[in-house]
């Protein structure tokens, strides 16, 4: 079967050692007796658009189609802890760790394991400030199996006392955890929350408090679902799977079906909007409590108020973001770490001092935060929030082309490969239609994002100045300037901090 072709396209046929010839035969002529290959084809764009569906009771089901043997599907709850006003804080904290127990229908957490075992599946269930998620990864044939445990892990949850009692044990757990950590990200972020939002909306604790661990159980929880937990709130969302299956298994087991707490009243959630403050918060307990406590830092977060990720301005704000990028005074470098970004240009790589800059963007349906989290020994605490006011006055100037397209560039790179991954694009779909109630494609934001100008950074950037600072601050804070010097310096020309003349040193 193996022809030698000549200059001019002439099969030359080669021998068997025998002497008689191998059989002549194009490549291009289909091979005897195997069958004609079908190969895979993209219809226009119905493979990537994502289809919705609200059913009878409010409930909506979306989907995405994607190649492969697994899906991911699971059931996302407009509810956080942003929805605990009228309630002790912490309630989110415990549906989280409370998730997957006992059921109308399973015995245990481990007969849910054993069930999704039997299709290669796992289960998680995670919460932020505003909203709750459920979620199954499992082969495509045990659809039906995981739709049904997922209504019933939601819905039907036995949540006995002693599943109650372990919950305590496990938020205590976490919270000790949480003040014993190296990194000190999750704490301050926690803190950067509670001063710019002050005692309202997703400026309430995302961890249950000390003090509300006892107070939490089975009747207050139910009080808490009959009001969050209704259709109206919830989207089922699928990635890997038909969209006309998922909704055919959303009838079967999300329709008529009746909570373990009774008919629900929505009439009671909470739609307070966002109010943001500002203010300081400050911890100065020892912070360098792990297996290696040296060294001892000080950890400063700065934030302004940004943009809802439901306006216009959230794209600008993102590639402003990007732009300032930070990271550890430790890395290993390279084109693709963002070693190019402001603060790692005009901080870290002039400042050998300083530990960490970092900027993080936090955004919500209402509200936004933009903050720079930086680290560095007690006695240059002082010169490290100068260098962060001084960085957040200088996003006013005009951005240099090619540092705006690499932002953009970055950006874009970024959620493309992010989008590679099947939950994450699960978590994507679920959150866009439970916000917005459609879905905004990966090329369509690659547009927006394209689009971007440096006026429109520049525009969101004075904006954002004429809010009041939100500060968080962690460890030993001797030197730190006063909250209303750090509003000076943010209100100034160059943001400098006021010039302080003591007379002894």
């Amino acid at each position: 079967m193996h022809a030698l072709w000549d200059l001019f396209g002439i099969a030359v046929c080669r021998q068997y050692s025998s002497g008689s010839a191998y059989p002549c035969v194009s490549l291009s002529t289909p091979l005897p007796g195997i069958p004609k290959p079908v190969f895979a084809s993209v219809d226009g764009h119905e493979k990537y658009e994502t289809k919705i569906t609200t059913l009878e009771n409010g409930l909506k089901v979306a989907s995405q189609n994607k190649f492969g043997q697994f899906c991911t599907v699971g059931i996302l709850v407009n509810s956080g802890s942003r929805h605990e006003a009228k309630y002790p804080s912490g309630i989110a904290h415990f549906l989280e760790k409370l998730s997957f127990s006992s059921t109308a229908q399973f015995e245990s957490k481990d007969e849910i394991l054993l069930t999704l075992e039997k299709h290669g599946g796992i289960c998680d269930c995670q919460t932020s400030r505003d909203t709750t998620m459920y979620a199954v990864s499992a082969e495509v044939k045990g659809l039906d199996t995981v739709v049904n445990l997922l209504s019933d892990a939601v819905l039907q949850p036995r949540l006995l006392d002693e599943e109650i009692e372990m919950t305590r044990m496990a938020v205590r757990f976490e919270l000790e955890d949480l003040n014993m950590r190296p990194d000190p990200e999750p704490l301050l972020t926690e803190m950067i929350h509670a001063a710019a939002y002050r005692g309202n909306t997703v400026g309430l604790p995302r961890f249950c408090p000390p003090e509300n661990v006892e107070k939490i159980d089975r009747k207050l929880l139910h009080k808490y679902l009959q009001s969050y937990y209704c259709p109206q709130r919830m989207v089922l969302a699928g990635v890997g799977i038909e969209h006309e299956q998922l909704v055919q298994c959303a009838r079967k087991y999300l329709l008529n079906v009746k909570p373990v707490w009774g008919v629900s009243t929505p009439a009671n959630v909470d739609k307070s909007v966002a109010q943001y403050t500002g203010g300081i918060v400050k911890d100065m307990s020892d912070v360098s409590l792990g297996p290696t406590p040296i060294p001892e830092l000080t950890h400063i977060m700065i934030g302004l108020e940004s943009c809802s990720f439901l306006v216009d301005d959230f794209i600008p704000f993102a590639v402003l973001n990007m732009m300032m990028g930070g990271g550890g005074s430790f890395s290993a470098g390279g084109p693709g770490k963002g070693m190019f970004t402001r603060l790692y240009l005009n901080v870290l790589n002039r400042h050998h001092w300083m530990y960490n800059a970092t900027s993080y963007h936090h955004s919500y349906e209402d509200s936004g935060l933009l903050c720079i989290h930086a680290s560095a020994d007690p006695r240059q605490v002082r010169e490290m929030v100068e260098i962060i006011t001084r960085e957040f006055i200088q996003m006013t100037g005009t951005a240099g082309e090619m540092e705006l397209e690499r932002a953009k560039t970055q950006l874009k790179s970024m959620l493309m490969m992010n989008l590679e991954s099947r939950p994450v694009i699960f978590e994507d779909v679920g959150r866009q239609v439970l916000a917005t109630g459609k879905r905004k494609l990966p090329h369509e934001l690659c547009e927006l994002i394209s689009n971007v100008t440096a006026s429109d950074v520049k525009r969101v950037t004075m904006k954002m100045l004429r809010s009041k600072p939100a500060v968080a601050a962690l460890g030993d804070l001797s030197e730190l300037p006063s909250y209303e010097d750090i509003q000076a310096a943010l209100s100034s020309k160059d943001g400098r901090l006021p010039r302080i003349y003591r007379l002894f040193r």
